[in-house]
């Protein structure tokens, strides 16, 4: 009697670690981590200094979609969103560049891969993983930095007290 036990126990850690380790949601959490190892993140190509009232309340700036923008706008974003393995779970690539206008200089990008699904379906959130954690507002904010915060900088250094 004890050794069935002894058995069932070893059955069910057996169960808990391979459900753990070797299902299918798992096995793509860790092609997410390998695939954002190899060209994942945030590049800054070149940094733009703007006046502060092109920053809304929160420093968010807002960049029009290639497609949408006009000759006016100096900026504009293009981004995509390839499915790598579909289903549930499925793993996406996802990429979002920021360019000139005038030049159509490349100033910055973010690759992120993501996998969604894999829970147990229901009406609530669906499970998922991504990698890097930073979201193209986190590029914008690399790239586009307040006029006024590098001039008071400069400003502030060439004071001296008296």
């Amino acid at each position: 009697m004890h050794r069935m036990k002894k058995i069932i126990l070893l059955s069910l850690a057996s169960l808990i670690v391979y459900a753990a380790f070797f299902t299918e949601k798992d096995r793509l959490d860790r092609e997410v981590k390998r695939l954002c190892a190899i060209d994942g993140g945030v590049r800054v190509y070149e940094t733009v200094k703007l006046p502060v009232e092109r920053f809304t309340q929160y420093d968010f700036i807002s960049l029009p979609y290639k497609e949408i923008a006009n000759s006016e706008d100096e900026y504009f974003y293009e981004s995509s969103t390839t499915s790598l393995i579909r289903g549930n779970p499925e793993l996406v690539k996802y990429h979002y560049a920021v360019y000139r206008q005038f030049d159509g200089k490349l100033l910055g990008e973010i690759i992120n891969y993501s996998r969604r699904g894999g829970g147990i379906p229901g009406p609530w959130h669906m499970p998922a993983f991504r990698c890097p954690k930073e979201t193209d507002a986190n590029l914008n904010k690399k790239i586009f930095i307040k006029e006024s915060e590098r001039h008071y900088d400069s400003i502030s250094s060439k004071l001296s007290w008296r």
